[in-house]
C-alpha cells in the first residue's frame, strides 16, 4: 500500500505534536516532516513533495494562504489543508481562491482530519462536511462570493474604493499571494515603494495585515475570482 506523505506546518509545538500523534497511528499516512514558519514550510514542500500539507493560516514570514498560493503556482503536486482558529466565510473563499483543497478549524476531530487528508489526496475538496470535485467547488465558491458581495452592492454599482489605481494593482497581487519583493519585480518599482503603498492600503482600509486586505478586496468585489486563481 502506497502511503500518503504529509507535512505539518504550524508554529505551535503542542499542536504539531498532537497532529503528528494522530497521523502516525494511521497505516496509510506518513509524516514526512514539520516546519514552524511559512518559509520553512514552503522549502519543506519543495524538498519532500508531499501529497498533502497541513498548514496553519497564521504563520511567521509567509502566512498560510501565501504558502498555499506558492505551492499551487509551482505545481508541486501537494494538496493543502489550511488549519485555522478563525472560521470565516470570506477567509475560506480567499483560501480556496489561493488553491487550497480544504479549510478546517483547528478544533477539528481527529477522525475528521484524517478523512479530510484522504479525500484531498484523492483530488477532492472539502468544505465543512461537504466533499466536492473541481466543478462543485467552483460552484460553491461562486455562490459564496455572491453572498458576501451582495450587502456591499447597490444594484449593479460596486462599493466605492478609496484606493488609487496603483494601490488597487498592488492589492490584486497581494490577493494572489505575491510578496512585496515579487510585486516590485512585476511592476518595475522598488521594494520600498511597494511597502509604502501597502502601508497606505492598510491605513485607508483600517485593517492590520495583508490577509485582511485580500479578504476585504474579495468581499467588496474589487478582485475578480478568476484573477486570484491564475
Amino acid at each position: 500500500m502506497e502511503k500518503i506523505g504529509v507535512i505539518i506546518v504550524d508554529d505551535h509545538p503542542l499542536f504539531r505534536e498532537g497532529v503528528r500523534n494522530i497521523l502516525i497511528g494511521e497505516e496509510d499516512l506518513d509524516v514526512l516532516g514539520e516546519a514552524t514558519t511559512g518559509d520553512q514550510g514552503l522549502d519543506l514542500a519543495r524538498e519532500k513533495r508531499p501529497r498533502v500539507a497541513l498548514v496553519d493560516v497564521n504563520l511567521p514570514n509567509l502566512n498560510g494562504i501565501q504558502v498555499t498560493r506558492q505551492i499551487t503556482t509551482e505545481r508541486l503536486g501537494t494538496s493543502v489543508v489550511l488549519l485555522t482558529a478563525y472560521d470565516d466565510l470570506e477567509q475560506v473563499l480567499h483560501a480556496f481562491s489561493a488553491g487550497a483543497s480544504a479549510y478546517c478549524s483547528k478544533d477539528v476531530q481527529a477522525g475528521k482530519l484524517v478523512d479530510v487528508i484522504r479525500q484531498v489526496a484523492r483530488g477532492f475538496f472539502v468544505v465543512g462536511d461537504q466533499i466536492y470535485d473541481q466543478t462543485g467547488l467552483d460552484q460553491w465558491v461562486a455562490r459564496g462570493v455572491e453572498t458576501i458581495r451582495r450587502p456591499h452592492l447597490d444594484g449593479e454599482v460596486e462599493a466605492y474604493t478609496p484606493l488609487s489605481p496603483r494601490e488597487m494593482e498592488i492589492l490584486q497581487f497581494v490577493t494572489r499571494g505575491l510578496s512585496n519583493k515579487e510585486i516590485a519585480s512585476k511592476l518595475g518599482i522598488s521594494h520600498q515603494t511597494v511597502k509604502n503603498h501597502m502601508t497606505a492600503i492598510l491605513h485607508k482600509l483600517d485593517i492590520e495585515d495583508r490577509t485582511q486586505a485580500a479578504v476585504y478586496a474579495l468581499r467588496h468585489g474589487w478582485v475578480r475570482l478568476q484573477d486570484t486563481r491564475k
